[in-house]
């Protein structure tokens, strides 16, 4: 048991959220009580009062009460403790490896496969997060998060290979000028060929998973640009997306909202979201395109992923050109 203690954050945390970084380092600290010693202002960030969510930044301070600084208790099941000993999974590693869209000394992009998790949660047992060690490659350390995509999303994913870099992606996301690209299948007619979604969301509450909903009284504010690409008749239509936030599931609401489900979204959209045509694919149909982010210097660096399998079958079939997909939102005027 150590007494109080000042930490101070150094730059392999930075941008870690509270709760995350005393698991790194008091592992042997629970939520619970966690939670108990930031309501009572025993755990503090630069002398301030702190929540569990709060992310932190180098050089911070954090104030450490009392606390069982050792290890975690072991498992307390023989199959937790399996899972707790492996090793690194090779053929994760491989698959990321030959995913990798560009890659310098600051940047790794790689194309995300749907149907595999950025982080663990329950019943997760592959993740992107758990395969970063072996994409080191001639550095010393793992490269970092630096946003999501949905399990079941595919798309440019970005990650920070030092804390320096991974600060300046972050920043872009958190400050909005980084530019997010979307191509989905919709299930129906669009009212409008453009517009901007302003919805706000918020998570359904009760035992429903992470699910959201539209919540104008108690919903974080959501705001969607979106734009037809190709329009099918009245079944279906191609649209281009670009986030202008960036909430959670917020382009699936989003859509689901305005009558035009993502096409095999049945959370949202339930039935409504398939299409009957037994040649495609049941698969959520939602793919982040593109990346552009201005970096430090000025330069624009502009990452482009190609369309998943299942998703490419579903355009060869409805006769949609992934070639016809460049569209113009309000944001790209007036760029360098």
């Amino acid at each position: 048991m150590s007494g109080v203690q000042t930490r101070t954050v150094d730059g392999d945390d930075d941008d870690i959220r509270l709760d995350r970084w005393f698991k790194r380092h008091f592992p042997a600290v629970g939520h619970g009580r966690l939670e108990k010693m930031l309501r009572t202002g025993q755990v503090r960030v630069d002398g301030k009062r702190a929540k569990a969510g709060q992310r932190l930044e180098t050089g911070q301070a954090v104030r450490v009460p009392p606390v069982d600084d050792g290890a975690a208790p072991p498992p307390k099941n023989p199959r937790a403790e399996r899972i707790a000993n492996r090793g690194p999974d090779t053929a994760l590693i491989e698959q990321l490896t030959e995913a990798i869209l560009y890659k310098d000394d600051e940047v790794i992009a790689i194309a995300k496969p749907p149907g595999l998790p950025v982080q663990g949660g329950t019943g997760s047992k592959k993740h992107v997060d758990g395969a970063l060690d072996g994409l080191k490659f001639e550095l010393d350390k793992r490269p970092k998060l630096v946003h999501r995509l949905d399990k079941d999303t595919s798309g440019v994913l970005l990650l920070g290979r030092t804390a320096k870099a991974a600060k300046w992606i972050t920043e872009a996301f958190r400050h909005r000028s980084a530019r997010k690209t979307y191509w989905a299948v919709v299930v129906g007619e669009p009212r409008f060929s453009s517009g901007t979604i302003d919805l706000p969301v918020a998570k359904l509450p009760g035992r429903s998973g992470e699910k959201m909903v539209v919540d104008q009284d108690q919903g974080q504010r959501a705001i969607t640009d979106y734009v037809v690409v190709e329009q099918l008749g009245r079944r279906t239509a191609w649209v281009a997306m670009r986030p202008r936030t960036g909430r959670t599931h917020q382009l699936r609401v989003h859509m689901n909202a305005l009558g035009i489900p993502v096409f095999g979204d049945g959370k949202y959209g339930g039935e409504r979201a398939f299409l009957d045509a037994g040649a495609l694919s049941r698969k959520l149909h939602l793919h982040a395109r593109s990346i552009a982010i201005r970096r430090p210097n000025g330069s624009w660096l502009e990452v482009e992923a190609e369309l998943p399998e299942h998703m490419a079958r579903t355009w060869e079939y409805l006769g949609f050109d992934p070639k016809a997909g460049h569209v113009s939102f309000p944001d790209d005027e007036g760029d360098d």
